[in-house]
């Protein structure tokens, strides 16, 4: 089921065209991506790079290529009332050379990897968002039989459903009901679901739970400006990013959120082991960082073993950050920090707690 929505529409950023920030460009060719599955220590990496360089990276959204939508992104978006112009020419470019099995692989699109020289399992990947940029100006909210947060209830018919979302300015605007000529506005906060680095061994992972190695953490708060620190898990990191956004509340209840290409440009830098444990203990999570707050993360397929796995790690953080004992730590917790529900939809669910880095100045 499509419904459609009146918009403005501005150019669409095509792969190469427009501003690019950084010196090192990685566009989204079929040969730098992989669908469905996320890098691992035995791939090739498509780019090299030493620790602190930027690089700006065309990311594609899986919204509008995937098999259930048809495969054609001209097609898709066009009964949306979008023209062929204003469709990204490697979202076409994409599901017209490569496929995916959807038994087995999961939906995002991921660019990469990249090797950072002198990364070494023990040391920290720090990865720092400069800039996302709308590369169309619509996105796509879909529910599918068997996800979401009530995966019993709906959809309520037979298919699954793509609710059009407009850009209008910093806000996004979709329908309040089908065919219905009211709309719903809510503000734009662009960021990358998927960031992560390789794992061990030669078996690519799923793209849909995160883990350890990052991957579809859907962190709302990794927004331009943002920080995240990955473990990392193999040499060169092999760090990846995919699964953009341009809106999503914490949980992502009905199985996507406003998804829609963007162009982001990223500084990626390697932290030493000791560095690393020097500022933020041993982490066994990614670690998100904004100039608020720091984020430590849990999760688990169980939500309150997601919930207990971001107390441990909040702890563990505030132990080595500032120097409190666990007790301390633990009623500080309590008292003054929120721990929210990154999401609810991907296999392994996500939790992560705001810190007030204010609290301790």
């Amino acid at each position: 089921m499509t419904e459609s929505i009146d918009m403005q529409l501005t150019d669409a950023l095509q792969p190469g065209e427009g501003p690019i920030t950084a010196a090192v460009y990685l566009p989204a060719d079929p040969a730098s991506v992989l669908w469905g599955r996320l890098p691992c220590a035995a791939d090739e990496p498509v780019l090299t790079v030493s620790s602190g360089t930027e690089v700006t990276i065309d990311t594609i959204s899986h919204e509008g290529v995937l098999d259930d939508q048809g495969s054609d992104p001209v097609a898709f978006f066009g009964r949306f009332g979008v023209p062929s112009t204003h469709v990204l020419d490697d979202a076409i470019l994409l599901a017209a050379t490569r496929t995916r099995d959807p038994l087995t692989d999961g939906p995002h699109v991921v660019i990469g990897p990249v090797l950072v020289e002198g990364a070494m399992p023990g040391d920290l990947l720090k990865v720092t968002v400069l800039e996302a940029v709308p590369r169309v100006p619509y996105g796509v909210v879909s529910n599918r039989h068997g996800r979401g947060a009530l995966p019993g209830d709906y959809p309520t018919g037979d298919l699954g459903v793509s609710v059009f979302a407009a850009v209008d300015g910093d806000h996004g605007t979709m329908p309040r009901a089908l065919g219905g000529e009211h709309t719903v506005r809510f503000p734009l906060a662009p960021f990358l679901g998927i960031m992560g680095v390789a794992v061990a061994g030669d078996e690519r992972p799923h793209s849909v739970p995160p883990g350890p190695h990052g991957g579809n953490i859907d962190i709302n708060l990794l927004t331009v400006g943002s920080t995240l620190y990955l473990p990392v898990q193999v040499p060169g990191a092999l760090a990846y990013v995919g699964d953009p956004h341009f809106a999503q509340g914490d949980g992502e209840v009905a199985l996507t959120a406003m998804e829609a290409s963007l162009r982001v440009t990223l500084r990626f830098e390697v932290v030493s082991e000791a560095d690393a444990v020097a500022a933020f203990g041993t982490l066994v999570g990614p670690l998100a960082e904004t100039s608020d707050y720091l984020v430590p993360t849990g999760m688990s397929p169980d939500l309150d073993e997601a919930v207990q796995n971001c107390v441990r790690a909040a702890i563990a953080l505030l132990q080595a950050r500032f120097g409190m004992d666990a007790e301390h730590a633990y009623a500080y917790l309590s008292a003054a920090t929120d721990f929210n529900i990154s999401q609810v939809v991907d296999l392994v669910k996500g939790v992560h707690a705001r810190i007030r880095v204010a609290d301790f100045s």
